[in-house]
Protein backbone atom coordinates (compact mmCIF):
# COMPACT_ATOMS: atom_id res chain seq x y z
CA UNK A 1 0.00 0.00 0.00
CA UNK A 2 0.85 3.25 -0.90
CA UNK A 3 1.40 6.23 2.01
CA UNK A 4 -0.69 8.74 1.39
CA UNK A 5 -0.55 11.02 5.02
CA UNK A 6 2.96 12.39 6.26
CA UNK A 7 1.07 12.66 9.33
CA UNK A 8 4.01 10.80 11.29
CA UNK A 9 6.59 12.62 9.73
CA UNK A 10 5.40 15.68 10.78
CA UNK A 11 5.03 14.70 14.46
CA UNK A 12 8.63 13.76 14.26
CA UNK A 13 9.68 17.57 12.95
CA UNK A 14 7.64 19.00 15.59
CA UNK A 15 8.74 16.79 18.02
CA UNK A 16 5.36 15.35 19.32
CA UNK A 17 3.96 11.83 19.38
CA UNK A 18 1.03 9.86 18.59
CA UNK A 19 0.17 10.18 22.08
CA UNK A 20 -0.19 14.05 22.23
CA UNK A 21 -2.23 14.10 18.81
CA UNK A 22 -4.49 11.58 19.88
CA UNK A 23 -5.40 12.80 23.35
CA UNK A 24 -6.01 16.35 21.81
CA UNK A 25 -8.20 14.68 19.07
CA UNK A 26 -10.01 12.80 21.52
CA UNK A 27 -9.00 9.05 19.73
CA UNK A 28 -7.73 6.01 20.63
CA UNK A 29 -3.82 5.83 20.36
CA UNK A 30 -4.12 2.65 18.12
CA UNK A 31 -6.13 4.78 15.50
CA UNK A 32 -3.49 7.81 15.02
CA UNK A 33 -0.73 4.86 14.77
CA UNK A 34 -2.73 3.29 12.21
CA UNK A 35 -2.48 6.81 10.46
CA UNK A 36 0.83 7.39 11.33
CA UNK A 37 1.69 3.72 9.69
CA UNK A 38 -0.69 4.20 6.69
CA UNK A 39 -2.67 1.59 7.61
CA UNK A 40 -5.99 3.53 7.42
CA UNK A 41 -6.33 7.29 6.72
CA UNK A 42 -8.19 10.16 8.65
CA UNK A 43 -11.41 11.89 7.46
CA UNK A 44 -10.95 15.05 5.68
CA UNK A 45 -12.50 17.32 8.45
CA UNK A 46 -10.08 14.64 10.85
CA UNK A 47 -6.94 15.43 8.77
CA UNK A 48 -8.15 19.53 8.86
CA UNK A 49 -8.55 19.02 12.92
CA UNK A 50 -4.82 17.70 12.42
CA UNK A 51 -3.43 20.67 10.50
CA UNK A 52 -4.97 23.05 12.87
CA UNK A 53 -3.35 21.51 15.93
CA UNK A 54 -0.08 20.66 13.70
CA UNK A 55 -0.10 24.57 12.68
CA UNK A 56 0.61 23.12 9.06
CA UNK A 57 -1.37 23.52 5.97
CA UNK A 58 -3.28 20.44 4.84
CA UNK A 59 -0.86 20.20 1.95
CA UNK A 60 1.97 18.77 4.41
CA UNK A 61 0.09 15.93 6.00
CA UNK A 62 -0.33 14.57 2.76
CA UNK A 63 2.31 12.88 0.07
CA UNK A 64 2.71 14.36 -3.72
CA UNK A 65 1.28 12.10 -6.10
CA UNK A 66 3.96 11.09 -8.97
Amino acid sequence: MENLNRIKVVLVEQNKTGKWLAERLGKDRSTVSKWCSNKIQPDLATLSKIAGLLNVDIRELLNKSM
